[in-house]
């Protein structure tokens, strides 16, 4: 059994990780907004789900801009979520649970509030105050165009003009400028943060955007051009570290400095990357004198196909052993369409597209859907590594696609020019009751609609229910904890096509079912199904067991 004690360094390494977006979890003051005191007094639903860890988004002032991601303050409480002292509640009680706490840091931009970047835009062109963020003139007769040809990941230039003349650098909304990470009083401003938290008693941090810290801001500054400006897809076209603002090489030299300051403490404070780098790359982030551990997207990303799975899931067990790390697995999170929804899509699906037609383009079914999605549950909690869930998957919520434009809070549909409908969906509020205005999520409405089918997926609904998907969540884990030993799996030969079939010490087995018809099941001791047996040999489509 792996030893997840509140005093193992190593506790991570084997962890499952719970992930709450405060402001849709639970409302506990009736503003129809998550906050701090919701979280606490619904820990309990944590605890008795069988995590190790709650991973909090950010809960800092904020004027939503980008969901809480614009930053006013890395040491404070939005005052809508509560205060201080209902964040060291929160961790107090979620120790005495025996959960770790793990918050969220966001280095890369501040919000446009922030006091440093209010004193830029008071202070002139080329002044000291400018300097820990990235301004430049414009380029053109008059400066009239922005300095490079950067776009933002949410759509459009990455530029945007102050009422002087300057241009400063957004990677994401023009609400989020861009620091300049060269500048020590930045350097030294994280810091301070990192102590502040862990000195709280955080048991680590998410890194947000963790390949975007350093960026050459040589002069002239150069255009990105035909390698592609927007994201990780441009990475594999130029030489590894030299794209202009992501994943450069320079960045490692900040996480190192950052895990001298974790490991300070007792036991270290860990720490995870999410870093949308290629596969290659992404190990570097999680070397043991940086931050120990960095996302792994590919999972998520490569659907429901037998063979690239496998590929996928052996390339990143590699990856993390080359560094001495263990692998992370993740489905769903609040950026990416709930993978109920997801999976169950045709390949190669416009994901944008068909939010747009408000999920019926192509129709899904979401029985269907979720049997996808507990098969694909069981086989991820089987892996070697960290699993790292997402508020609402234990209920099997799938993506609320319908929600009406002017129901939409996302910066990415205005900034794309109403072609892409955001990530609302994936952040409607939790249902916790079949009733009320909305669910057991607060005592009045919530700030995202909540579709009528919420009430089948309720928590109150589910628990206690024989088959449901909550009561699956809470056995897999229970039995996980059991079985856990060792960091490895052995892929059983000869497997059949479109079965993933493997062996985790000592002698616990994984086979799920990736094509349409049933399978013949070996032998063993039936420990767990995504779903009902009607045959004791068989093994349906879309459905993973455990065996002993």
């Amino acid at each position: 059994m792996a030893d997840l004690s509140s005093r193992n360094p190593d506790w991570w390494r084997q962890a499952v990780i719970y992930q709450v977006y405060p402001r849709s979890f639970a409302d506990a003051d009736g503003d129809g907004l998550g906050d701090l005191a919701g979280v606490t007094a619904r820990l309990d639903h944590l605890a008795t789900l069988g995590i190790d860890a709650l991973w909090l988004s950010p809960f800092y002032p904020s004027e939503l801009a980008d969901g809480g991601y614009d930053v006013a303050d890395h040491r404070g409480v939005d005052p809508r979520l509560g205060t201080l002292d209902d964040f060291d509640a929160l961790a107090a009680e979620a120790h005495r649970l025996g959960l770790k706490v793990i918050v969220d840091l966001v280095p890369n931009h501040t919000s446009h509030r922030h006091p440093w970047f209010q004193e830029a835009l008071l202070s002139a062109p080329g002044s000291p105050a400018r300097a820990r963020y990235v301004f430049r003139p414009g380029r053109g007769t008059y400066g009239e165009l922005p300095p490079t040809d950067w776009q933002s990941v949410f759509g459009g230039s990455a530029w945007s003009r102050v009422p002087d003349g300057d241009w400063y650098l957004h990677l994401f909304a023009p609400e989020q400028p861009d620091l300049d990470w060269s500048h020590p009083e930045v350097r030294e401003d994280f810091r301070t943060t990192l102590r502040f938290w862990s000195d709280r008693g955080v048991d680590g941090f998410r890194v947000d955007v963790a390949h975007g810290l350093a960026k050459d801001l040589s002069e002239p500054l150069r255009d990105v051009g035909d390698i592609g400006a927007t994201g990780e897809e441009a990475l594999p076209l130029i030489a590894p570290g030299s794209h202009p603002y992501w994943d450069r090489d320079e960045v490692h030299e900040i996480y190192r400095d950052w895990r001298t300051l974790l490991d300070a403490y007792d036991p270290p404070r860990t720490a995870v990357a999410e870093a949308w780098v290629p596969d290659t790359r992404r190990a570097l982030y999680a070397r043991p004198d940086e931050l120990g551990q960095a996302f792994n997207f590919e999972y998520l990303e490569t659907g429901w196909d037998a063979d690239r799975l496998r590929r996928a899931i052996t390339a990143s067990l590699a990856e993390a052993h080359t560094v001495g790390a263990s692998a992370t697995w993740v489905l769903s999170n609040h950026d990416v369409v709930r993978h109920a929804s997801r999976l169950i899509l045709p390949p190669g699906t416009d994901l944008d597209a068909w939010l747009r037609s408000g999920g019926i383009d192509p129709e899904t079914d979401p029985e269907a859907g979720l049997r996808r999605a507990r098969a694909a549950t069981l086989l991820m909690l089987a892996l070697p590594g960290s699993a790292y869930l997402y508020q609402g998957e234990e209920l099997g919520l799938p993506e609320v696609a319908d929600l009406p434009p002017e129901a939409l809070r996302d910066p990415v549909w205005e900034q794309s020019g109403h072609t892409r409908k955001g990530r609302d969906g994936s952040r409607v509020p939790l249902p916790w009751t079949v009733t009320g205005p909305s669910y057991g999520f607060g005592p009045g409405p919530a700030w995202l609609p909540q579709p009528e089918s919420f009430a089948r997926y309720a928590v109150e609904a589910q628990a206690g229910a024989g088959g449901s998907t909550l009561e699956l969540y809470r056995t897999a884990l229970r039995l996980r904890r059991k079985l856990l030993q060792g960091e490895e799996l052995t892929w059983t030969p000869a497997a059949p096509p479109g079965v993933l079939d493997f062996t985790r010490a000592p002698g616990w087995r994984c086979l799920t079912n990736l094509t349409a018809e049933p399978v013949a099941r070996p032998a063993g001791e039936l420990l767990l199904s995504s779903t009902p047996l009607t045959e004791p040999d068989v093994l349906p489509p879309d459905t993973t067991v455990w065996l002993g």
